[in-house]
């Protein structure tokens, strides 16, 4: 093994009221899966170090693509506007991710974690009124987050309210996003059929 690489997520740094954060930001998870990600970097971190093997980290938001994306949850039906006031969550397409762990093979910095996620940080509202007006549709109703009746799960992701840097992946890897917002990223979904 000559490079070992751990997708992990943006969990791991918990809530930072809405403030702008790196890869030099505390780890602070705020849930049980949060803590599972730290302890799990932690023991990858451990394998490496012990292998003498480069070990890297991959902090993921929300990710999205072909096929799983707010167009293709429009055109089902499926979407809800949820407004939460001030939160923003960072997301990245996949094709993004597949590029930079590929050039992290061929730059590897045995040890670092990098942010991967899009330059702007959105409201998942907006994000859902982006892809009703790609789409020529109306907006489901907006639903104000006390009234959203959330599972755990959903709750969990509006718990943490962060805007993540990815400054390392562009200066250490070389990394140019093929969608830098998630307006490039779901018109690409849209032209891919979706």
């Amino acid at each position: 093994i000559k490079w070992i690489g751990y997708l992990s997520t943006t969990g791991v740094y918990g809530d930072h009221a809405g403030a702008w954060i790196d890869e030099n930001s505390p780890a602070g998870p705020m849930g049980e899966r949060g803590q599972r990600r730290v302890e799990a970097e932690e023991l990858w971190r451990s394998l490496g170090e012990e292998t003498g093997c480069p070990t890297h980290f991959f902090r993921l938001p929300g990710i999205y693509g072909p096929g799983r994306n707010m167009v293709a949850t429009v055109r089902a039906g499926k979407a809800r506007r949820i407004i939460k006031e001030g939160q923003v969550f960072s997301r990245i397409h996949v094709d993004d991710i597949a590029q930079t762990v590929i050039a992290s093979m061929h730059r590897p910095h045995a040890g670092r974690t990098y942010n991967v996620c899009d330059d702007l940080p959105t409201a998942p509202a907006d994000v859902v009124l982006y892809a009703a007006e790609l789409l020529g549709v109306a907006p489901p109703e907006a639903i104000s987050f006390e009234d959203a009746d959330l599972s755990p799960m959903a709750q969990s992701f509006y718990a943490e309210n962060k805007r993540l840097r990815n400054d390392r992946i562009k200066i250490e890897l070389g990394v140019e996003l093929q969608y830098p917002t998630y307006k490039h990223g779901l018109k690409a979904c849209l032209e891919g059929g979706d």
